[in-house]
């Protein structure tokens, strides 16, 4: 029986009373006021002029891309270690996802791999934010300008993560969140698309909204989704927002415990480049061997400890594979990495008794 779950959503703030002002007014579905409130607040948390709810962060991703009109016949240069959700959001489009390596100390996409990756047909690089840790934006932001390529931020794991000060998300032509149950700020299922450009803010909402034009009742002139925010996952999301900072804090000190209690031995926990701020959506670690990690994570289940691999790289996936790919920085550290409790209310001792039993464990097999 699990005890320690990998993740646990805290509503401690102003959920009730938003959630129950939607269903008193009766403004339960993709209109009502807490829409307008949560995207201005989310837009000023990020740094952005714009923002626009949507459902899920999957559905974020492939507004955004079908946005910036990718489609048949164009490359998205994207980290082959991301979620699927990432790659399958190119494939929806029509495009082609072109993967990248990772870099062995931040787990980020490789921006010299990157550059090798271009083509003649390259239109944009999707740059994610794994785990909570930013990219490399300098060299990306370059690559992008230099070959006059679009940059897409996937932010899902990412929100309050800085890079030289900034908030991620604004970095590239567009950003996009999630905000899944176990997302730092979450609304159950939803998401962010954010950018500056009035005129692309404008495309999106086009687009998720069924292809509606403004103006004119039931006039729909281009094929669009229905990939609406409810009021109801915006009155959570705003609720959520209040907290933020006290979340991120939070879960920056239980990864600073969980540093400082596995000092000295082979476990080594995801770290912070300089001039980043990493909010450690998950708390991760390597072991120093592959054969170690599920052996680790049975015997961790076994006291009660959920925990979670890290993300197969998207190119041994079958339905992404391509004979003979090999990123093997990525493949190394998918291998080896495991995921621990890090939700904000989870307690000092609860982690102490998480990494004794790690150290436990990694004494017993002489690691």
């Amino acid at each position: 029986m699990i005890s320690i779950p990998i993740y646990r959503p805290t509503l401690g703030g102003r959920e009730r009373e938003y959630v129950n002002d939607c269903l008193d007014s009766g403004w339960i579905s993709s209109k009502g006021p807490y829409l307008a409130r949560f995207e201005e607040g989310f837009a000023r948390a990020v740094g952005v002029g714009h923002a626009a709810g949507v459902c899920n962060g999957t559905a974020a991703l492939h507004v955004a891309l079908v946005a910036l009109g990718l489609g048949p016949g164009a490359e998205v240069i994207v980290p082959t270690l991301t979620y699927v959700a990432t790659v399958n959001a190119i494939t929806y489009t029509g495009a082609t996802p072109v993967f990248v390596d990772a870099l062995p100390d931040t787990w980020q996409m490789d921006p010299a791999d990157v550059e090798r990756k271009l083509t003649p047909r390259t239109r944009a690089i999707l740059a994610v934010h794994l785990y909570g840790h930013p990219c490399a934006m300098d060299p990306l932001c370059a690559l992008a300008g230099r070959h006059g390529l679009f940059l897409v931020e996937d932010c899902a794991e990412a929100i309050g993560t800085r890079y030289r000060g900034r908030p991620v998300g604004g970095f590239g032509a567009v950003g996009t969140f999630s905000f899944y149950g176990n997302k730092t700020l979450t609304t159950g299922e939803g998401g962010m698309v954010v950018c500056n450009d009035r005129a692309l803010h404008e495309r999106v909402v086009h687009y998720k909204g069924q292809g509606l034009a403004p103006g004119r009742e039931y006039w729909h002139d281009v094929i669009g989704f229905n990939y609406r925010m409810t009021n109801l996952c915006a009155a959570l999301g705003l609720a959520q927002l209040e907290q933020l900072e006290g979340f991120c804090a939070r879960k920056r000190e239980l990864a600073g415990r969980y540093r400082r209690n596995l000092a000295g031995s082979t476990a080594t926990l995801h770290g912070e480049a300089p001039d980043c701020t990493h909010s450690y959506w998950m708390c991760s670690i390597l072991v120093p061997d592959p054969a170690l990690r599920d052996p680790l994570r049975a015997d961790l289940g076994a006291a009660g400890i959920e925990t979670r691999p890290l993300f197969h790289p998207a190119h041994t996936l079958p339905i992404h594979a391509r004979p003979g790919e090999q990123h093997p920085v990525a493949e190394d550290l998918g291998r080896r990495g495991l995921n621990l409790p890090s939700w904000p209310g989870l307690e000092d001792a609860q982690v102490d008794a998480i990494s004794e039993r790690i150290l436990g464990f990694l004494r017993r097999n002489g690691a």
